[in-house]
């Protein structure tokens, strides 16, 4: 009998563990130059190390933290210039590839060096290329990166737009160390200036793919579209068409899915201009043989859309709602996650379609020289994104739907939450983490005035759980999820608020 019991004490205390060890959090300490404006890029987990680079006025750094996130050193990169433009890094198990680029001049100049997991340089930087932009273009960001899923091929472009009918590409192919692949220079009609181009993504083996679409006159929907690719080794563009099929389309995204050899395209759809999300355009295009697969409509019942609603009416009940996420599937299927997402003002109505493209409701920046094709809400930048004064933003329910391989809706559920804050939506929205046999859903909840971190599961199936508090949630850190990043398959490392200093809490599930 006394055995009986201490196997089953034994096995409580076990469980007892194991709960805890999957929500075992881990924070950084403040250091005194990372305030709140302090911009910052998580980097990823390097040879056991986590690093996190930062920037404040022309000051770039990186931060390298123990497993216990325990400060190791604090590197700065001094070599860098003043005024980068633009940063990306590619991190591999032992290494980091940083790819940047900053104007000389007249000119704007592409770098990559390569950074050891204690974030050091062994070597000189690597030129890519070089542009002479004049002295007073407004607009010099000139070159943009894409990498493949597996990381084994790097694609540095620019794209010329000294006419307005014709984009001039040239792209620079790299592998996983930096050995030149293959350089291309492509033209590609745009025909008039309501087309522009979105959605560029690089498959891992080197397959440019991106799409080119056209807005109608009212600059609030897309009319019509093209699948553009070009291969690693030739110097020519494959176009083909998309079928709407007279709908209308907005917020389209593209998905790769490099072991099935596909990419998919998803969209909320329209029957009228200013009228109400009627359902999801879904479109896969085989990019190995290069044909369509399937192009479809998914009608929403009335009963989804009456689940959706918030404050809306049922018709209405998608027309605040963006998609976030799209995943694939082993069975060739994918689960889509959309947010619903507003802001009221007494001096602005909300308008939906001013938050999907950017400036002027177009897809990236076209400036007299060169073109810009990124615009990402989820990019911190406290100066920018949180001085809008008497906004009120809000941040309610998540959907999850998931898809068969022929695109047919399997089932759908939602994350029930309702959040907003005023003038800075900072804290606001979630984070998916992909654990392998569940999604979890990290967001704040306000109490009492102060944010709480919780923790909600999606099963294989659809089944939404509240997952237990958070352990560890220590009330001087305040979480903000949707800047956070997967650094491996368990782990997770969100930025946080703490006494007005940016610090970083890894996640442990």
């Amino acid at each position: 009998m006394h055995t009986l019991y201490r196997i089953q004490l034994l096995i409580l205390m076990l469980f007892a563990t194991s709960t805890a060890m999957a929500q075992k959090i881990s924070y950084s300490q403040p250091e005194k130059d990372d305030y709140k404006n302090t911009e910052f890029e998580i980097i990823g987990k390097v040879s056991g190390n986590i690093l996190v680079y930062k920037s404040d006025r022309g000051d770039y750094a990186v931060s390298v933290y123990d497993n216990g996130m325990e400060l190791k050193q604090r590197v700065k990169l001094d070599f860098l210039p003043k005024k980068v433009i633009s940063m990306d890094f590619v991190a591999y198990p032992d290494r980091v590839l940083m790819i940047y680029q900053f104007q000389f001049k007249d000119a704007v100049f592409s770098y990559c060096a390569t950074m050891s997991p204690d974030a050091t340089f062994a070597s000189e930087p690597l030129l890519i290329d070089s542009t002479r932009i004049g002295y007073y273009s407004k607009e010099n960001k000139v070159y943009s990166v894409e990498v493949s899923e597996d990381k084994n091929r790097i694609l540095i472009y620019k794209i010329n737009q000294d006419k307005e009918d014709n984009n001039l590409f040239y792209t620079f192919l790299y592998d996983g160390n930096m050995h030149l692949v293959n350089n291309s220079k492509v033209m590609l009609p745009m025909q008039t200036k309501k087309f522009f181009l979105n959605n560029f993504n690089l498959t891992n083996d080197g397959d440019f793919l991106f799409n080119k679409l056209e807005r109608g006159s009212g600059k609030d929907y897309v009319i019509s579209g093209s699948m553009i690719m070009k291969h690693p080794l030739v110097d020519s563009f494959e176009v083909t068409p998309l079928q709407f099929h007279s709908q209308l389309l907005d917020e389209i995204k593209m998905k790769l899915d490099n072991q099935k050899g596909t990419a998919l395209i998803t969209a909320f759809s329209y029957k009228q201009k200013r009228g109400n999300v009627e359902g999801l355009y879904v479109y896969k295009y085989d990019f190995k043989n290069q044909k369509t697969l399937y192009e479809k409509t998914v009608a929403f019942s009335n009963d989804l859309k009456a689940a959706a609603r918030g404050e809306s009416s049922t018709a209405a009940a998608f027309n605040d709602y963006f998609i976030r996420k799209v995943i694939n599937t082993a069975d060739g299927g994918f689960l889509m996650t959309a947010e619903s997402f507003s802001t009221s003002s007494r001096y602005q109505p909300w308008n939906r379609w001013n938050y999907m493209y950017g400036p002027g409701g177009y897809g990236g920046y076209y400036s007299p020289y060169y073109y810009n094709p990124y615009y990402s809400p989820w990019y911190y930048n406290p100066g920018y994104w949180n001085n809008s004064q008497g906004l009120r933003y809000h941040y309610d329910k998540v959907i999850v739907m998931s898809f068969d391989d022929e695109g047919n809706m399997q089932w759908n559920n939602f994350v029930n939450k309702s959040q907003y804050d005023d003038n800075a939506d900072l804290y606001l929205s979630y984070m998916m983490v992909n654990v392998g046999n569940q999604l979890r859903f990290l967001y704040n909840d306000l109490d009492r005035r102060s944010y709480i971190l919780l923790d909600n599961s999606l099963e294989p199936g659809g089944k939404v759980n509240r997952m237990p508090t958070l352990r560890n949630l220590d009330k001087g850190y305040t979480f903000m999820p949707r800047y956070g990043k997967q650094i491996s398959s368990h782990t997770v490392l969100i930025p946080c608020i703490y006494r007005n200093y940016i610090c970083f809490a890894k996640i442990d599930f």
